[in-house]
């Protein structure tokens, strides 16, 4: 890992109508919209379902990290997330953010530890740490053979 600080870069562009086109440096680009709440078309993201995909992506990433140095043997992890946007204090944003973890591990004794992974990796994510919205970790460990 590089030392601190990290920088990341990002630009967006838009019209007056139309999607927005975001960006980042050797990324490719993407078209967003409102969602359909605000009135936006269905099928783009937005900036809503972009920081709800961060949230599931990052915990999927640093769970990663965690399982790695503990040494711990899995298959696969699903997570879905449900982010919560509310008005609070005439302020429109995120209150919380359910997350539903699925990971299957081939040794059945090794669930203790799986769970344990699974809970220091939402304790570490970087996304949720930088967000003001609380989250609550649902787990679910499954055993089978590896695929």
């Amino acid at each position: 890992m590089q030392e601190y600080p990290h920088h990341y870069r990002a630009s967006a562009t838009g019209r007056i109508q139309g999607a927005v086109r975001i960006a980042s440096p050797q990324l490719p680009s993407l078209e967003t919209a409102p969602p359909p709440e605000y009135g936006g078309d269905p099928g783009y993201w937005s900036p809503e379902t972009l920081l709800v995909a961060a949230v599931a992506d990052c915990f999927v990433l640093s769970f990663r990290a965690v399982a790695r140095g503990s040494g711990l043997a899995w298959d696969e992890l699903a997570c879905d997330v449900e982010g919560t946007l509310e008005r609070v204090d005439r302020v429109t944003r995120f209150t919380g953010f359910d997350l539903s973890a699925r990971l299957r591990i081939a040794d059945p004794d090794s669930r203790d530890k799986a769970m344990r992974c699974l809970e220091k990796a939402e304790q570490v994510c970087l996304i949720t740490n930088s967000l003001t919205g609380g989250t609550t970790l649902h787990c679910q460990i499954d055993t089978a053979p590896p695929a």
